[in-house]
């Protein structure tokens, strides 16, 4: 069975509570400065990542991805085109990645002309109006650092804070807010959200997959990014704590001022009845990096799904519920319950740096992003710190071992073409981000 990452984190439950159905009701404004924005990751949208761990995945025999990445939507050469949708949406930030196996394509080897290009992507951001918002790493790694044992690797965490610095150095005079490592607090956990059945076969193949990578390449320990099969799941978990620290520091010591956090996956996970799993999913899931974050300048939330924990697991959907294209319950108010989470561990201001929903019926997107922001922006005013939304994503794109079957863009994508074409769900981030209100 294959499973969707997001779906992976998701819950599906029968308690009543906020749904999506029904107009939000208005709300006031937004604070002044609010960052608007849509998001994309390199390795989906550049096209052609030929240097990086998931590329290697793709081509191996066998592949727990369904197609290759391809071109994805050209975006390392079309990258002017996404910052003008971004524009004509009349939104104010774009939160995008680095491809580190662009960046050090070899050990210790850096290319001036990819930090360039990035330089370029930061600087176009500029010159619109966008606050660059610039993830450091999302999930792939160069192919030589997952060969070489990836984030279980004894110097994985030096190495992440040489690449830091070395990006700093180039970039982050321009920079509006950085993020060391996307969703960290998922990598190797994966299984504990799943059935056992499930979370044994997903490992089997994730672990076939690098088993041949490791062949291919001639590797004794092939460890990609998002696909990582820590025997230690500790170690793996304090490397990539020990790697957002360092990272963070590297960027700090190039330029203090810049902004520096981390994004998490951050399900709405609720209580239902007594002795419920859900405390104890939340300490294994969340609670280290929260812990961490109390040093950072905010923290990153990725909702997209509520989970309600009995004492044996996680109820299943509601009969009648919306679903996205996973057939998981789209719930409105699971943005809000997340933020109200983070913000009460970590005490640290929070940017949405991605929320969405999986499904080819834009309608359900233009219903949720409103009635979304209304339940944020409630947490808001009850003194939930919130300097942004960025939507998850600009433009449907590469979903990783799902190929480009599921679609989150607030765009559609030609992908022999690569034309890009607004769905009416960006017509309704755009007003409500053009009045800064509801």
């Amino acid at each position: 069975m294959q499973i969707d990452r997001r779906s992976l984190l998701a819950a599906t439950v029968a308690l009543a509570g906020p749904a999506l159905a029904g107009a939000p009701q208005s709300g006031g404004s937004f604070p002044p400065g609010f960052l608007w924005g849509a998001a994309t990751a390199g390795h989906q949208v550049e096209g052609n990542n030929v240097n990086s761990d998931i590329w290697a995945l793709e081509h191996v025999t066998p592949s727990i991805f369904s197609e290759s990445s391809g071109d994805a939507a050209n975006s390392f050469s079309l990258w002017p085109a996404d910052l003008a949708l971004i524009e004509r949406m009349g939104l104010n930030t774009y939160r995008f990645s680095l491809e580190w196996a662009r960046i050090e394509p070899s050990p210790g080897e850096f290319s001036d002309a990819m930090l360039d290009h990035y330089a370029a992507m930061i600087d176009g951001c500029r010159a619109r109006g966008l606050t660059p918002i610039v993830t450091f790493n999302h999930f792939t790694t160069p192919r030589w650092f997952a060969a070489a044992g990836g984030w279980s690797a004894a110097d994985a965490p030096a190495l992440f804070a040489r690449f830091c610095d070395r990006a700093a150095r180039r970039l982050a005079s321009a920079i509006g807010y950085a993020v060391t490592l996307n969703e960290p607090n998922l990598l190797g956990q994966i299984r504990a959200l799943l059935p056992v059945s499930e979370g044994e076969t997903l490992a089997a193949r994730e672990r076939a997959a690098n088993e041949a990578a490791a062949r291919f390449y001639g590797a004794a320990d092939f460890q990609a990014g998002l696909m990582v099969q820590a025997p230690n799941l500790a170690r793996l978990q304090a490397n990539l704590l020990e790697a957002h620290r360092r990272g963070r520091q590297a960027i700090k010591a190039v330029r203090p001022d810049l902004p520096v956090g981390v994004s998490l996956a951050v399900v709405d996970d609720q209580a239902a009845g007594p002795n419920s799993l859900r405390d104890v999913m939340r300490a294994k899931l969340y609670d280290p990096w929260l812990q961490a974050a109390r040093l950072d300048d905010f923290v990153g939330v990725q909702n997209y799904e509520r989970s309600v924990w009995t004492d044996k697991g996680k109820l299943p959907a509601p009969r009648g519920a919306e679903t996205n294209d996973m057939g998981v319950e789209v719930y409105a108010a699971s943005l809000a319950g997340a933020v109200r989470y983070v913000h009460g561990v970590s005490g640290v201001p929070i940017i949405v740096t991605e929320h969405g929903v999986n499904t080819a019926d834009d309608r359900i997107r233009a219903r949720l992003i409103p009635a979304a922001l209304a339940e944020l922006q409630r947490a808001m005013n009850e003194g939930v710190p919130v300097k942004g939304y960025v939507h998850w994503s600009l433009v449907d794109n590469y979903e990783w071992m799902f190929g480009y079957k599921f679609k989150f863009g607030l765009h559609t994508l030609d992908r022999r073409t690569f034309e890009r074409t607004p769905k009416p769900s960006a017509a309704v981030l755009a007003a409500i981000a053009g009045r800064n209100a509801l």
